[in-house]
């Protein structure tokens, strides 16, 4: 009998395997894919194409620091040149990593004062005071909201707890900020993988996540792609003595609470404690239970280009697609195509932002693709539902409109920059929440595997456990469906192996 088997082989599972197996425990990780890795994975979606796309997640910005550290990976998590760059007509707003004068210029030509920069620049730093507070307790047993929020108030500046966690983020940034552009590129942070109004406090959620990753919030490029990450966590789970089975397809999760028994395609294992690193919906199902999945919300769209087309603005391209470029996320474009999508259409205007990983890491380029750069476009607002009975067709004419929408601010159609694979075929791929679902198992295409939590305690009971744990006292969630989870961070695998050393 193993100590501890795995279901799942995402970026969490391996987290977790490594810190068990380097513990000295026997660990069974099941994979039903034929590699691990689940959505930070790299690989060329064309024909005869030397490139190494980080096809599904992308960017890394929670992963902690501690557990590269621990592990001992070999990774490079590289700054983009620009944080990030939103069109305006014949203008835009740039937002360099550093911001200097062409930051305030562009926020001067965009809003026709400063005023805004200087909200920005103290709402940004009052956040970075709050992660820094926040940050460290992700890997720490949950502690009651009261005590978090003390905690943050004794090191953040006036009313941040208030504006992030109590009051609706779109209510803040309607406050805080006279300019439409500027409330939407902030908003934007709020609605990744999240199908929310700005009003409701599920957008929040999702905004926390994305300005606390190890206490800056910036969001870094992986060189090698994605699929270095999962690679690395890999080595670790390895070397510290975890078997990992791919190709095995888990079908059911037995448990009575002292030892468990998972049955797969190849036969069963039985151990002390399961880890769950699919979806809780999913390991219901694997416990026969009656469960409700939580639908994705989202189109990724992956391009290789022969060259980087030029903006009608006339910034550098090489600088605005460093950096994430906004492509209509005005405050009332997000807020209108949520509405619009919630009734069972498809919005009017496509918000989306893009952003291009070659100019952070060209080492995703093979030695024939010089010259080329790569361009990935993530959409908001499409829930799983849009495509229901119509994957395929809806799939194409979203990339067409998108296409469209971009052409908008360039000089030439990017259609005309596209390389084409070995076939003569254009080098531009598309997945909706139905293909993630198709392909990697999420149900309803679900990034985060459901709703994100706030990162505490919900009620007495909960204060001192790690946000893992369910309702089978040897049965855990080490995926992004534990509290803390969601985004490419190792928490949740973190959290799942510490609760489980506890008992061992």
């Amino acid at each position: 009998m193993d100590d501890v088997v795995i279901v799942g082989g995402g970026h969490n599972g391996l987290v977790a395997a490594a810190y068990l197996a380097g513990a000295g425990r026997s660990v069974t990780m099941l994979e039903k894919l034929p590699h691990v890795g689940g959505a930070a994975v790299s690989a060329s979606p064309w024909a005869g194409v030397d490139a190494r796309l980080s096809r599904f997640s992308y960017l890394v910005s929670l992963l902690p620091d501690r557990i590269v550290k621990d592990l001992g990976l070999n990774l490079a998590l590289k700054s983009r040149a620009a944080s990030s760059y939103t069109p305006d007509g014949g203008t835009g707003l740039l937002v360099e990593r550093s911001p200097g004068e062409a930051t305030v210029q562009s926020f001067r030509a965009v809003c026709g004062d400063l005023d805004d920069w200087e909200r920005w620049q103290r709402w940004y730093a009052d956040l970075e005071l709050m992660a820094r507070a926040l940050a460290p307790t992700l890997l720490e047993p949950l502690v009651s909201r009261e005590h978090l929020r003390v905690h943050v108030d004794a090191v953040a500046r006036g009313r941040v707890w208030e504006q992030v966690f109590e009051r609706p983020i779109g209510a803040t940034l309607q406050e805080l900020f006279g300019n439409n552009l500027v409330r939407g590129v902030v908003a934007t942070d709020a609605l990744i993988g999240t199908h929310s109004s700005l009003h409701s406090l599920r957008a929040n959620k999702c905004f926390l996540y994305h300005v606390v990753g190890n206490g800056t919030g910036e969001w870094k490029v992986p060189v090698g792609g994605m699929g270095a990450v999962t690679a690395e966590l890999e080595r670790a789970a390895r070397e510290a003595g975890a078997k990992i089975l791919t190709g095995v397809e888990v079908t059911s999760v037995e448990s009575d609470g002292t030892t468990a028994r998972v049955e797969h395609s190849d036969g069963a294992v039985d151990a002390r404690f399961v880890l769950s690193n699919v979806a809780p919906s999913v390991l219901g199902r694997l416990q026969g239970k009656e469960v409700h999945d939580e639908p994705g919300c989202q189109l990724k769209i992956n391009m290789l280009l022969r060259r980087l087309p030029e903006l009608r603005s006339g910034v550098d391209a090489r600088l605005a697609f460093a950096g994430t470029f906004h492509l209509d996320e005005s405050y009332d474009q997000l807020e209108t195509a949520y509405l619009e999508s919630a009734a069972g259409e498809v919005p009017s205007v496509l918000p989306g932002e893009m952003y291009c990983h070659s100019l952070t890491d060209p080492s995703i380029l093979g030695p024939s693709l010089a010259g080329h750069e790569t361009l990935t476009l993530f959409g908001l607002h499409l829930p799983a539902s849009l495509f229901e009975g119509r994957n395929d067709e809806l799939r194409d004419r979203l990339v067409a409109r998108y296409l469209d929408q971009l052409n908008a601010h360039l000089v030439e159609p990017v259609q005309d920059c596209l390389a084409v694979d070995a076939d003569g075929k254009p080098c531009i791929e598309a997945r909706t929440p139905l293909d993630l679902e198709e392909e990697l198992g999420l149900p309803g295409g679900n990034i985060f595997h459901g709703e994100l939590d706030w990162p505490f305690a919900e009620n007495d009971d909960e204060v001192g456990r790690w946000g893992v744990e369910t309702d089978v006292g040897n049965v855990f969630v080490c995926g992004a469906g534990s509290r803390r989870g969601g985004g490419v961070s190792g928490i949740g695998g973190h959290n799942a192996a510490r609760a489980v050393l506890e008992r061992l």
